[in-house]
């Protein structure tokens, strides 16, 4: 249900489906249905950053249907959240 990555590290998420009757089409989002962050079935962040927690979510499609994954919850170690007074 989550996973942690540290400030400025690498994040490797993956999406796989058991089987489809078409070609398969996968789109990643975070925090809802805006814009996908990426269309392949690997979504790669090489440097992890201040903005990137959240709930990320793959949503795969072979033409005729299609499903979404759970939702994966990703907290980014060491977020510059708050500024020290």
């Amino acid at each position: 249900p989550g996973g942690q990555v540290a400030l400025g590290g690498r994040l490797v998420l993956s999406c796989a489906v058991a089987a489809g009757t078409g070609p398969l089409s996968f789109s990643w989002h975070r925090g809802g249905p805006a814009l996908p962050l990426g269309t392949g079935p690997r979504l790669e962040l090489p440097h992890a950053g201040d903005n990137d927690s959240g709930h990320y979510q793959c949503r795969a499609s072979d033409g005729d249907s299609a499903t979404e994954s759970p939702t994966l919850n990703v907290t980014v170690l060491g977020e510059r959240d708050h500024l020290d007074p």
